[in-house]
C-alpha cells in the first residue's frame, strides 16, 4: 500500500496530528497540526518525508494551532476546512486566551474545501466529505484505496464530537456519521482527533451514541 501514516499527539488536549505520506513519491501532508511544532518537525525529519501541504478538518485551536508555523517552515499551502468554519479561524486569538494557549493569530487557508473535492498526497487520492455538526465547516479526508478516514472531531472510539460549541448541532452530527461516514464501509479504519483509532463497523456495533442494528457476523 502506497499510503502510510503516523499519528503524533500534540497539545495539552492530546490531539492526533497525522503525518500521511505516499510511499512511492515520499510526498507528505500534515492533517491537523495543532501545536508542538518542534515535535512534529522532529518526526518529519525522522521519517524523511517531503511535506507538500497542510490539511485541516476544522477550525478549533487544538487542530490548527501550529498550522501557520508549519506552512511557513515548509512553504506549503493550507487546504481546508470548508468555508463555514472561517469564523473559528478568525476567533483563534480568543480561543488561545480561553484555553490558556500561546496566542495564535487568525488566518485563512490557501484553499477552502467543499463536498466532493479531492486532495492528492503523492499518488494517493483523498476524498473530501463535508461533515457538519461539531462545527459547520468540518470535513473528513477519506482514502478509498487504503480504507482509512481522518475524521477530526466528528467520531471517536466509543464516543462522538461535542455539539455545544457555537453553530454545533447534535442532529446534524449524527446525520453526518450515519449518512456520510458509515456508508463508506464497516472495514474502514478511522483516525479520530483524539484517542485511539477504530473502524466504522466497530462503532456501529458498540458506540452508544451511533450504534445501529448491524448484524454481528
Amino acid at each position: 500500500m502506497a499510503l502510510k501514516y503516523e499519528i503524533v499527539p500534540v497539545t495539552a488536549f492530546q490531539q492526533n496530528c497525522s503525518i500521511i505520506w505516499c510511499d512511492k513519491t515520499n510526498e507528505a501532508a500534515l492533517v491537523d497540526p495543532g501545536g508542538d511544532v518542534s515535535k512534529l518537525v522532529a518526526k518529519i525529519n525522522e521519517l524523511g518525508v517531503n511535506v507538500t501541504k497542510v490539511l485541516l478538518t476544522h477550525g478549533h485551536l487544538d487542530h490548527v494551532g501550529g498550522t501557520e508555523e508549519i506552512a511557513a517552515a515548509y512553504k506549503v499551502p493550507v487546504i481546508g476546512p470548508e468555508k463555514q468554519d472561517a469564523f473559528w479561524l478568525q476567533a483563534l486569538p480568543a480561543q488561545s486566551e480561553m484555553f490558556g494557549f500561546a496566542r495564535t493569530e487568525a488566518f485563512d487557508p490557501t484553499e477552502w474545501l467543499n463536498e466532493g473535492d479531492e486532495v492528492m498526497v503523492g499518488e494517493n487520492k483523498l476524498a473530501v466529505i463535508h461533515t457538519p455538526g461539531h462545527t459547520p465547516g468540518h470535513v473528513v479526508f477519506f482514502s478509498e484505496e487504503a480504507r482509512i478516514a481522518w475524521v477530526g472531531d466528528v467520531l471517536f472510539n466509543g464516543s462522538i464530537g461535542r455539539t455545544d460549541f457555537p453553530k454545533g448541532d447534535h442532529a446534524t452530527l449524527i446525520s453526518s456519521i450515519k449518512e456520510k461516514l458509515f456508508p463508506l464501509g464497516n472495514d474502514v479504519t478511522f483516525v479520530p482527533g483524539h484517542g485511539p483509532t477504530s473502524t466504522f463497523g466497530n462503532e456501529r456495533k458498540t458506540n452508544p451514541y451511533v450504534a445501529d442494528e448491524m448484524p454481528i457476523w
